[in-house]
């Protein structure tokens, strides 16, 4: 048997994993005569097209099935949809694609969504280069390779778009190629530092032993982040001079930055960024801007720290909960960030990943269930 040339579910697995009921229709139909039946895919919240990994998938399972679909994409990938507009049409014997819908939407909607997120992350932050870091955050590696798909899909279009630099890489091998790396990137995890005791020596032992590995080095692990990333900064005094040394933040929400208040942070700002701090500001911005964790302040405040010490070209790599809406903030607090490594263009409401297929004809004849009639060809 020729390999099954998509990602996804085999023709093996499919009908497990499928709506009973499809799979009940499919029996019914081939049991009582076959016909051409055509499918309208639409979603009910906008979202950026990223449907190449779903309609890859469809078209091989109909392959394997000795079938040949016709498939109408109505918008190229990483272009805009409106809520309810028809993305694609899919017409081909209902007996091949009836239980195909399952997984087809499952693999077509969270893409979507992701992509739309990673577009507007990027346009925000156009000059700061991102890291998808969602691998753990998945249910498992296909969402993880749906998302991954997905970011790269928003990545792109804001490259094209406002020449963001946009997604550059992602966590796991796996999912690589989809930013055009053969490998995964990521440095340390906190349990690194805690096994070796200290962060100059986790930082030493990477070195050591990953020597072509870029050097990004953690340093909230002890709560002392300015401490430790000057530390690290002075130990690797070459790196530090050459720029190819990062520091990287992820300071939980419960605490401020080594340093920091909320008196010391609005300084912070205003020393800075005054305009940050004019006009209204909602909570949640203002938690954003000077708050606890990963706040603009905390960014501010490494930079003035590493540049007070000489320390002008080591690079901050921000994490921790950077989704559209701190993006935004960070960008209105100008924020001196090199590298955001984020998961948070995942999804937060998985109702709105939801994408719906609707048969609109029967062997050329229109029919779709009441109130689906915007869903018909024009």
């Amino acid at each position: 048997m020729a390999k099954f040339a998509s990602s996804g579910p085999t023709p093996e697995i499919q009908p497990s994993l499928t709506d009973t009921y499809f799979n009940h229709t499919r029996k019914v139909v081939m049991a009582n005569g076959d016909c051409e039946v055509t499918y309208a895919v639409f979603m009910r919240r906008p979202v950026t097209f990223a449907g190449r990994l779903a309609i890859e998938w469809i078209t091989a399972m109909a392959k394997a099935r000795g079938a040949t679909l016709k498939i109408e994409q109505l918008y190229v990938e990483g272009a805009w949809i409106g809520a309810g507009e028809p993305m694609c049409y899919i017409t081909g014997p209902f007996s091949v694609l009836v239980d195909l819908e399952t997984i087809f939407l499952q693999r077509l909607g969270p893409a979507c969504v992701a992509a739309y997120n990673a577009y507007n992350m990027c346009m925000e932050l156009p000059n700061v280069a991102f890291l998808a870091m969602d691998a753990r955050h998945c249910a498992g590696s296909e969402m993880a390779e749906l998302m991954a798909y997905g970011a790269s899909v928003g990545a792109a279009k804001a490259k094209a778009k406002a020449n963001a630099i946009g997604f550059v890489g992602c966590a796991a091998d796996a999912t690589a190629h989809f930013f055009g790396q053969a490998k995964g990137r990521g440095t340390m995890p906190h349990a690194l530092i805690g096994y070796a005791g200290s962060t100059v020596r986790a930082a030493e032992m990477f070195h050591q032993t990953l020597q072509d590995a870029p050097l990004t080095v953690l340093v909230d692990y002890f709560g002392q982040e300015i401490t430790d990333g000057l530390a690290v900064a002075a130990h690797f005094h070459d790196h530090s001079k050459a720029g190819t040394l990062s520091l990287r933040l992820d300071t939980h929400g419960g605490r401020y930055v080594e340093g920091l208040d909320t008196q010391s942070s609005y300084a912070v700002l205003e020393r800075n960024v005054p305009q940050a701090l004019r006009g209204y500001r909602t909570e949640d911005e203002l938690r954003l801007l000077l708050g606890t964790g990963v706040s603009a302040a905390a960014v501010w405040h490494m930079r003035e720290q590493l540049d007070n010490n000489g320390f002008n070209k080591v690079k901050i790599v921000a994490s921790s909960g950077f989704g559209p809406d701190k993006c935004r903030v960070f960008a209105l607090a100008n924020a001196p960030v090199d590298v955001i490594g984020t998961g948070s263009y995942l999804p937060q409401i998985w109702s709105q990943t939801y994408a719906t297929a609707d048969i609109v004809a029967y062997d050329g004849k229109p029919r779709v269930k009441a109130g689906r009639e915007f869903l018909l060809y024009k």
